[in-house]
């Protein structure tokens, strides 16, 4: 088993190689003046089971280029096997025809990955459960659940608590916690007039006096989480916080959280960190390397990687 860091998160890949025990292989990968990509590898990889951790996000078409050209440059080095170790996979809510004559965009991407010459994919809170089967490779869908379940118990008494999810489609992740846990579920009902844009109509549940919790998978702009934290207050609730997988968090979201109605925001690091959101007073960041390093060592070793949930 060997590890490959492209540039889209370095520290991660550095964090992964160090729970696993291991160096990441001796690589450049630069961009020439024009913005082209070029891949050097400077040791052998020839029948080695190579894992290449590269999240697409910001930006995200550069960051998946290079992810492709560094899969072409371990196949013709006759790499034995190559799993694409995608923490945050970008263009995931692209996932169906959201309106006529619209791209499934990414489909597109798993394609290319496929085309590329990937074996395999390794990610974390797909946006959406079919996109999995937008991939003829095996692919495995890792949860940061159990990480946020440990960091909610260690930080929260459940005698007020409840789990919010910010929409319907994020119901199933919202249970899981709230069951784990063992508090009450709430819903924000919104309604999305146009993408990047949403209204909280009503909340769903209960909240008067409770500590809130929001679940999600991302944080983009940062607009729905702050309405949808501004809501609950305004329906009696005592606090509210977020544990959010991917903090994607574009153009102002960090300020726009800053000054929100959120005591606290928990993001991993699936994405690397901006300075801005490593110095916003109510955003924190916990690592998943640990959970990655598992799932790759357990990969290696064709070991269960669902036996990390059980």
């Amino acid at each position: 088993m060997k590890l490959f860091a492209c540039n889209s998160n370095v520290k991660l890949a550095q964090d992964i190689a160090k729970n696993l025990g291991t160096n990441l292989i001796d690589a450049e990968v630069k961009k020439f003046l024009d913005r082209e990509v070029f891949v050097e590898i400077k040791e052998n990889v020839r029948g080695e089971d190579i894992f290449v951790i590269q999240s697409t996000s910001y930006p995200a078409n550069d960051n998946i280029m290079e992810l492709l050209i560094v899969i072409d440059a371990l196949r013709r080095a006759s790499a034995r096997r190559i799993t694409a170790v995608i923490p945050y996979f970008g263009y995931a809510r692209q996932d169906r025809k959201a309106a006529p004559r619209t791209p499934i965009s990414s489909k597109l991407v798993a394609n290319i990955i496929t085309k590329a010459g990937a074996d395999r994919v390794l990610t974390i809170d797909l946006h959406a459960g079919q996109i999995q089967g937008f991939f003829d490779i095996p692919l495995d869908n890792l949860y940061a659940a159990p990480v946020f379940e440990k960091h909610i118990i260690k930080n929260f008494t459940s005698n007020n608590l409840i789990i919010v999810s910010p929409d319907v489609g994020g119901l199933v992740r919202a249970r899981r916690i709230a069951s784990k846990i063992g508090c009450d579920l709430a819903i924000v009902d919104k309604r999305r007039p146009k993408a990047g844009v949403s209204e909280v109509m009503n909340i769903i549940g209960d909240v008067v006096d409770k500590q809130c919790i929001i679940v999600d998978d991302i944080v983009d702009s940062g607009g729905t989480l702050c309405n949808a934290a501004m809501a609950l207050i305004s329906n009696g609730a005592k606090s509210v916080s977020a544990y959010i997988t991917h903090g994607v968090l574009s153009s102002n979201a960090c300020e726009k959280i800053a000054n929100s109605k959120l005591e606290n925001l928990v993001i991993t690091n699936s994405i690397e960190p901006s300075e801005q959101a490593q110095n916003t007073r109510n955003i924190n960041i916990i690592n998943v390397s640990d959970l990655l390093a598992q799932a790759i060592n357990n990969i290696s070793l064709e070991k269960s990687v669902s036996t990390l949930f059980d």
